[in-house]
Formats: C-alpha cells, structure tokens, sequence
C-alpha cells in the first residue's frame, strides 16, 4: 500500500520511542509524520483540523495527559474520521479489550500493537485503511401518524421487497427475506423508520405482519410459476406468532396461494428466546412440525439463555450485521463472529451473516464456514419483478 499521501500522527511520551515510530513510518514510505507528547495535544491535533488533516494516529496506550482509552472516548464523541492504531506494553488480552472500546465509541481502530512497533507488525494494519469514510445511510424520511399507516395498508400501498440469501460455498441464491416498504403516493418507497415505530406504539405490528405475509407467500407463488422456486424468509414479531388464530391463519395463506410450509421461514427477534412461556414454545415446536422455518434474527444483540437457545426448534441462526461488517480487518468482531457460527455449527443449524458489504466480508465469511450470506454486496432489496432479470444476471457468475 502506497501510503505517501497519508498524514500521520504519532502520540507518544518516550521521545525515543516517538521518534522510532516515526522512522519507521518513513522508511515504509511516509512522507507526513506530526509528532505529539501527550494525550490533550493528540485530541488537539485530531479535532482543531491540521493541514493536511491526520488519516491515521498511532498512539500510546498510556499517554500522559490523557490516555488513549480517554482520546477514544472523546473521538467517539466528537465524530473524529481519524483512523487509529493504539500501540502499549500491555498484554495483547488487553489490548484486544481496548479494540472492543473503541467499537463501543464507533471509532475507526485499525488495530493494536504490542511494543516495540515493527514494520512486521504495522503493515497489515496499514492496509485495513480505506481513503473514504464508509457512505452515509440514506436518511429515515418522514414519519406517519397510527391512521395514516392504516389508510396505506387498507389501500395495499405496501409490498415486500426482497433480498437474496446466498450459499457462501456454491454462490447459489438460496432464499429472499422479505423486507416492508410502503410506495406513497407523494414520497415514493419508503422504509420501516417511517411507519415501525406508530405501529408498534399502538400495539398493532401485526397489521404490517399479516399484510407482508399475504403478500410475500403470494409473490412466492409467483416466483415458482415463473420456474424460480425459491424460499422466502419473514419477519415476525413474536406477539403476531402467538396469537390463537396464527396457525389457522397461515395455513389458510398458503392454501390459498399454493405453497409449501417449507418454502416459508419465520424470523424472530432473539429478544423473544428468552420468552419462556410454554404456549409459546408450543407454537414454535408446532410450526417446525409442519414444515415451517424459524431463524433467529439478530444474534448476538440479546442476551439469550444458551440452554434455552439449543431447546428452540430454529433451523437457522442469523448474525447481527454489527458483527459482520468489517469483520475481516477487526479482530474483536471477527471473534465475536466466528463464537456465533461454531455455536449454530455445533446446534446443527444453518448460519445467515447479515450486513454483508465488501468482497473482504464475502471471503472472510466462507473462509469460516459460515452457511449463508445477504448484504449490500451482493444486493439491495429490491421489488419482486426485479429479481428474476438479477438473478440471471447474478447466474453467469456462479
């Protein structure tokens, strides 16, 4: 990596060890190297904007003035889009604990090193920096009033848009999880930040639920008609899953569409794990009986009981993007990341990685064994007349 264009900070109290730090930066080809003492004029520097602004700091863990674990939390706060590299005598259990820091803070940390720095071990984190910062999500929209969702779902201006899950082993399209998008008539398609939150203020998310299952199992039958029988996967919010006429209800759904209960799985929040109540249990237990999916959505994010974990009937364990994404360049999420798929490895259950955003990610991924993968990098959700001309595209590659 060619890192003459990059300006680089170096924080540290030893001179000596400062001014090693800082050679060595040259001799790999810096050009750019500020070099500060203690901690406040790190954050000085990070925050007053130097000219050129500083790409990458490397600083010690245990800076005078200021420590690190401080300079994170400030950088966090104020929205640094610095890069860091935390250098210390510590052991590397700890350091790998300040990496875990510094993700709480939403700071870009590159990595840390044990001292002495040595280009050995400063070129593999130098080539985790991207020159970009990571494009900002599109904004939420507006918001809509309990009765303004309604009058929309009455009107059927809400559908599905669907994403595909991909077999990491064989490239295959093995899936498509149904997401809600509402097409108004002046704001054109809309995400769940504009309507989730009044519906689940007034209690009523199944309204969203059972639209999305009609829906979703009736664009699945259309999917096999046009010779693509593919599977798909819906959200479900647990109190929508135990209502008395739910199994009635969906049996009713495929009937009327012509589908198989092993073409639909059930995502379910891992929050609702910890739901002990029997009838509850009863009705995931029923579900499995009758051909149906269960995923747990959003592993990692809860706090499920194990025990309980292994006792629910779930066919797959889909991981939180937020221990996905970049997991390939940081350590902490890479571990986090390869807990969850040994845990569904060792259940026997399929594991989903979700959030899936760089080629880096991809191969990470299958280089673990993980089973399935959906993710910006592979495909937007997108509306289901879109997907049979992406999915031949998607083809020649596989």
């Amino acid at each position: 990596m060619d890192i003459a264009h990059l300006h680089f900070l170096v924080a540290q109290a030893d001179p000596a060890g400062r001014k090693a730090v800082a050679d060595l930066l040259g001799q790999i080809g810096a050009s750019r190297v500020t070099e500060v003492p203690d901690g406040h004029i790190a954050l000085q520097a990070l925050e007053s904007g130097l000219t050129p602004t500083v790409n990458i700091a490397i600083v010690d863990l245990e800076l005078p003035g200021m420590d690190a674990l401080e300079l994170i939390r400030h950088l966090g706060a104020n929205g640094s889009g610095a890069r860091l590299i935390v250098t210390g005598a510590q052991p590397a259990g700890l350091l790998f604990s300040v990496e875990t820091l510094a993700q709480a803070h939403g700071v870009d940390l590159l990595g840390t090193i044990t001292r002495p720095v040595s280009a050995v071990k400063l070129k593999p984190l130098l080539e985790h920096y991207t020159p970009l910062a990571r494009t900002p999500r599109p904004s939420t929209g507006p918001r809509f009033t309990f009765q303004e969702i309604g009058i929309g779902l009455q009107k059927r201006q809400f559908e599905p848009f669907f994403q595909p899950k991909i077999e990491l082993a064989t490239g295959q399209v093995k899936g498509l999880e149904a997401f809600a998008r509402w097409r108004h008539p002046e704001h054109g398609v809309l995400g769940p930040a504009s309507f989730i939150d009044a519906l689940e203020e007034q209690g009523r998310i199944d309204f969203l639920d059972w639209s999305m299952i009609e829906l979703s199992v009736e664009r699945c039958r259309w999917f096999q008609d046009q010779g693509i029988p593919v599977p798909i996967s819906l959200n479900t919010a647990p109190e929508t899953l135990a209502h008395p006429a739910f199994v009635r209800q969906i049996e009713a759904c495929l009937n009327r569409h012509k589908v198989l209960p092993d073409y639909v799985t059930f995502e379910i929040p891992e929050s609702s794990v910890l739901n002990t109540d029997p009838d509850f249990i009863e009705r995931l237990v029923r579900l499995r009986m009758m051909g149906f999916g269960l995923a747990i959505d959003d592993y990692g994010t809860g706090r499920s009981n194990l025990q309980l974990l292994a006792r629910i009937p779930f066919t797959e364990l889909k991981i939180d993007r937020s221990f996905v994404d970049g997991a390939s360049k940081r350590r902490p999420l890479g571990t986090v990341l390869k807990s969850c798929l040994g845990l569904a490895h060792s259940l026997d259950r399929m594991s989903v990685a979700v959030g899936v955003e760089t080629r880096q990610d991809w191969d990470f991924l299958q280089s673990l064994g993980c089973t399935y993968a959906q993710g910006y990098h592979i495909a937007n959700p997108m509306e289901a007349a879109a997907f049979p001309p992406w999915l031949a595209d998607w083809r020649q590659f596989f």
